[in-house]
């Protein structure tokens, strides 16, 4: 149950971060509203997660994917590239959350 928290929270996180730029540095008020009521709920999930699982773990993987995330909403949605470095710093990111969830005994208390 503990991902399923952690999901939302990256969710969410995702949402709120995607409004934030829309709101134009907080110019346009219902992308601002947006940004305060999905972060909220994100902190929300991620503290249930923080129940089971460590501090470090939950927030490496819901910072880590929401980066991806971010960045393929960022190219899809708003038209912003990345060079090469870039897609490949998000690659090792990605493979960081892998070592953690496949290999480490530290994903849950």
């Amino acid at each position: 149950m503990h991902y399923l928290w952690l999901f939302i929270a990256i969710v969410c996180e995702t949402v709120g971060t995607t409004a934030l730029q829309a709101s134009q540095q907080f110019t346009r008020l219902w992308p601002s509203v947006a940004v305060v009521v999905f972060y909220m709920v994100s902190f929300y999930f991620m503290a249930l997660a923080l129940k089971v699982m460590p501090v470090g773990i939950v927030y490496a993987i819901w910072s880590g994917l929401g980066i991806v995330c971010i960045a393929a909403i960022g190219f899809i949605v708003f038209g912003q590239r990345l060079d090469l470095p870039a897609v490949l710093g998000l690659g090792l990111i990605i493979t960081g959350i892998l070592v953690i969830h496949l290999f480490s005994n530290s994903a849950t208390h």
